[in-house]
């Protein structure tokens, strides 16, 4: 197999195909793993934009790929540079400080904030500070670094429900290295000399504190979280991959109405606890939940209201306003015009399934961002075999003109590369053969912001939001708030993503929201003790291509073992890819176990066993295994409902 692109579907499908004992080359031109499902550190996202603005992201072609083209043969030329990522804006707010030469702890390239840094000290004074047209990201190209297996053997899935302290080691890129949790919690406490004598009221921080800090942020591409009953969660365990990650609740459910930030209740005990909801609003919210749990059992209840939208349908079930808002923004999370009645009522009753599997929540994110889970499976893949080439472009396929057939592939050596099977993702295929593909776009921001949209007592909150669509041809905003302990920020800040459907540049789209949910950072306003919302310090805005419901027919003239993955959807959870991954695994392989559990050691036939049992090499591959058989004693039934 050749695997032309890394992102989450496509490492699903190598490790899938490793495991069941096909040999898999995975290949792809950028310098680290996950493509647009990858996470970054801060100074690694500024390469990222640098990369993307100076086009230097695509290796160089081979200059006479097209003469190693014979007569019987045709070529399929592959896109050299990525259009996936457009209208990228970047902002800084942060009090600029920038008067020496400030670097990130352990970053090699000295200029690496000059994306942004050129025009910081402006940007504190305007509002909007507009860069390049492109962006992308220099996340860890490093497998996920070994760390030690869950302890419980109860739990199939390693959740953290409490800050954590140490259990992953370096996370690397090519030359830079992210330093353990352990290291990071011993410098978490060494102050930033130049800020500690202007810190008698407020602890500000400063952009030279995010670039010095940058090493903390793990910012990813695509924002996403894991229902704790969906697909991608079932795969993790099944396969026992998810002994390469570790997860943390997603602590509250939010709601904006009326201007304000509020907190849904979703378990039984929230429900009862809530003091935002009357008796009488409990008792009926209750009612409903619990019919949404067996609608299925009861079609007269809903039959008549299956041609219009669910929204209209909550009127109906004798709901307050603020109980239909709950519902449809905040356990639906659709909007007015966004779904069915059946499709609501699945959508809730999927909320509600997933809820209390481990914890009050249906979500779980993962430590050190979304960006762990393809380097997950890569890992999978790599452990039975699976080989990984990056910084290695491809140049074209070959076909051969009688069968119809890829039969291999040039890379930027001119070398060709044999195999029986392709899988491209789908920003590498040339304008000429997507030139019937229509594309929607998602449009995305990332913020660092110096507290919470709604504070509490913990400061260690995760928070999901969904604020609705104003205007018609709007789309609804999704929110998610991540702090510190989720490893994707410095302490004392919080990442926050912003995500919805493009129905303009990213901008346009979320800048309305931003602006409801923070402030930006100004100098006159630090010593204001009273501020109402969250200080914004820093923001990106860039917009992302969905190719997620393009028709394998839109392409033109793939090979029928050409195989074409979709970048990240817009959707929350990671059903897509799972369910592509699964659905393209089975027409590679058929009739194989799709990521089947690793064996046990007393499973495992080394050959040549029989007729060479002192032979160097047949002692050595048990070692270099072991670790697979050693921990696949932790995988339990996905079905299983712990907490």
């Amino acid at each position: 197999q050749v695997y032309v692109f890394i992102g989450l579907p496509e490492s699903i499908i190598a490790a899938a195909c490793s495991r069941s004992g096909q040999r898999v080359l995975h290949v792809d031109s950028r310098s680290y793993y996950g493509g647009n499902w990858a996470s970054f550190s801060f100074s690694g996202l500024l390469s990222w934009l640098k990369e993307h603005q100076e086009n230097t992201d695509i290796v160089n072609e081979c200059p006479a790929w097209q003469e190693k083209i014979l007569e019987n043969e045709e070529a399929i030329a592959l896109s050299r540079t990525d259009k996936t990522i457009q209208h990228v804006e970047v902002f800084c707010y942060a009090s600029q400080d920038l008067h020496e030469d400030v670097e990130e702890a352990g970053a090699l390239q000295k200029n690496h904030a000059s994306v942004t840094s050129v025009n910081c000290t402006e940007a504190a004074d305007s509002a909007c500070l507009p860069i390049e047209d492109e962006s992308l990201r220099t996340t860890s190209c490093e497998i996920l670094a070994e760390q030690t297996p869950s302890s419980d053997p109860e739990r199939a899935l390693e959740v953290n429900d409490v800050q954590v302290t140490g259990e992953k080691e370096n996370h690397c890129d090519d030359n830079t290295c992210v330093p353990s949790t352990a290291e990071k919690e011993t410098s978490e406490n060494v102050p930033v000399a130049e800020d500690t004598a202007e810190q008698p009221k407020k602890n500000r921080i400063t952009y030279s504190q995010i670039i010095k800090e940058g090493r903390r942020f793990n910012i990813d591409l695509v924002s996403k979280l894991l229902y704790s009953r969906g697909l991608l969660i079932d795969l993790l365990i099944k396969s026992n991959v998810s002994r390469y990650a570790e997860f943390k609740n997603i602590t509250r459910i939010l709601a904006f109405r009326e201007g304000r930030v509020k907190q849904v209740p979703c378990s039984r005990a929230d429900v009862f606890n809530s003091k935002q909801l009357t008796m009488v609003e409990k008792r009926m919210l209750m009612k409903f939940l619990t019919f949404c749990m067996e609608y299925e059992e009861h079609p007269d209840e809903y039959k008549a209201y299956e041609e219009i939208k669910f929204s209209e349908y909550l009127k109906t079930q004798k709901l307050t306003p603020n109980l239909q808002y709950f519902v449809l923004h905040s356990m639906a999370m659709t909007s007015e015009t966004g779904s069915s009645t059946i499709d609501g009522l699945k959508a809730t009753k999927n909320f509600l399934q997933c809820l209390g599997r481990y914890g009050n929540t249906p979500f779980l994110f993962p430590l050190y961002g979304q960006g762990e889970l393809p380097q997950c499976f890569c890992r999978m893949c790599a452990v039975f075999g699976g080989i990984y080439c990056l910084r290695h472009s491809v140049q074209c396929l070959v076909v051969d003109k009688e069968s119809g057939k890829c039969k291999a592939i040039i890379d930027q050596y001119g070398q060709r590369i044999i195999s029986k099977h392709f899988l491209v993702e789908d920003s590498y295929l040339s304008e000429n053969t997507c030139s019937h593909v229509q594309y929607r776009q998602i449009s995305r921001a990332v913020l660092i912001t110096d507290r919470s949209v709604l504070k509490t007592d913990s400061d260690q909150q995760i928070s999901i939001l969904t604020v609705p669509a104003e205007e018609p041809g709007t789309f609804a905003v999704r929110v998610i708030e991540l702090c510190s302990s989720t490893m994707t920020c410095m302490k004392g800040s919080y990442l926050v993503h912003l995500t919805c459907t493009s129905s303009k540049t990213a901008r346009e789209d979320l800048e309305p929201v931003v602006q409801k949910l923070f402030t930006p950072y100004t100098e006159t306003e630090i010593e204001n003790e009273e501020i109402e919302k969250p200080r914004l310090l820093w923001g990106l805005y860039f917009n992302m291509r969905d190719s997620s419901d393009v028709s394998r027919n839109s392409y033109n003239d793939l090979p029928s073992n050409v195989y074409v993955c979709s970048g990240p959807d817009c959707a929350l959870g990671n059903d897509n890819a799972v369910k592509q991954a699964e659905a393209l695994f089975q027409q590679i392989c058929p009739n194989e176990d799709f990521c089947p559990p690793p064996p046990n050691p007393e499973d495992i036939i080394l050959d040549g066993d029989n007729l060479q049992p002192e032979a160097s090499e047949s002692s050595a591959l048990p070692e270099a295994n072991s670790e697979t058989p050693k921990e696949s004693s932790n995988l339990k039934n996905p079905e299983e409902p712990s907490k």
